[in-house]
């Protein structure tokens, strides 16, 4: 974050000079080499900002930047900057695929190894940043990402392979609704995240902990608990002591005497926006 803010400190200092350089005393070879060297941090910058998956905490001040870069630096090439800035690496790669690497900074694009652990590090933050919603999902996700890796690592997988295989992964995970495995009334968001992390419903002695009942077993409980949940919350209750306890002894109820449940299922109900 501190190279993010001198790169934009030196630019902003550079704008307000741009247009008076001979006045404040540089020759021209020297104003042209300080714009040029303008430009090669901002794209370090930029190369970073993909590498590292950090396009969530700066998107809010990319407007700016980019009229700052588009007037002084590079203003040639200002479509391809919006169109890349305005999206995720994430989103490019859902929607355009393969052809996504193409947009990526010509320092990263041109290295393979590079490719590679940009997409895979955007591919976890998104991950980290959704486990909450629904952690049994995003653990899978997690594990397929981590052997990818291990493939890719070994060279057990050839690039176009490697390349086929990130894509598809990233789809899923952006898009857990793709999933043709949740029946047809486990419709929302919610209902997935309950449907996908209800492993034990009537535990006894003999059966693991991770054991999952009968799919329209599953599917039964995730709708009575919605219903449940629905039926008793009231508005702005997270954060309040009484509504909290209201939602909590509605999944207490559906779910019996496993505590370790009741708690897990009440932080994924916290974390979805439906409720």
């Amino acid at each position: 974050m501190a190279f993010y803010k001198q790169v934009a400190s030196f630019l902003r200092a550079y704008a307000n000079l741009a247009n008076e350089m001979c006045e404040a005393g540089y020759s021209d070879a020297e104003a042209q080499e300080i714009k040029a060297e303008v430009d090669h941090y901002e794209k370090v910058r930029q190369e970073i900002k993909l590498a590292s998956g950090d396009y969530i905490d700066l998107k809010m001040y990319e407007p700016a930047m980019r009229h700052l870069l588009d007037t002084y630096i590079r203003a040639e090439e200002s479509e391809q900057l919006s169109g890349f800035d305005d999206l995720t690496l994430v989103q490019l790669i859902v929607e355009r695929g393969e052809k996504a690497v193409e947009e990526l900074p010509a320092g990263i694009r041109k290295s393979r190894e590079a490719v590679a652990e940009t997409i895979e590090n955007n591919v976890r933050r998104l991950i980290i940043d959704e486990t909450g919603v629904n952690p049994k999902y995003y653990e899978k996700m997690s594990e397929l990402l981590e052997a990818l890796i291990r493939q890719r690592k070994q060279e057990a997988i050839d690039y176009k392979a490697y390349l086929a295989q990130i894509v598809d992964l990233t789809r899923k995970t952006s898009r857990p609704e793709t999933q043709a495995s949740y029946p047809a009334s486990i419709n929302s968001p919610a209902l997935r995240a309950l449907f996908d992390n209800l492993v034990v419903l009537v535990p006894t002695a003999r059966e693991p902990l991770d054991t999952e009942p009968p799919v329209d077993v599953r599917e039964a409980k995730v709708l009575a608990l919605d219903r449940a949940i629905r039926r008793v919350k009231k508005a702005d209750w997270r954060g309040s002591r009484l509504k909290e306890r209201e939602i909590r002894n509605a999944i207490h109820a559906e779910l019996g005497g496993n505590e370790s449940l009741v708690n897990a299922i009440f932080e994924i109900v916290k974390a979805q926006s439906e409720y």
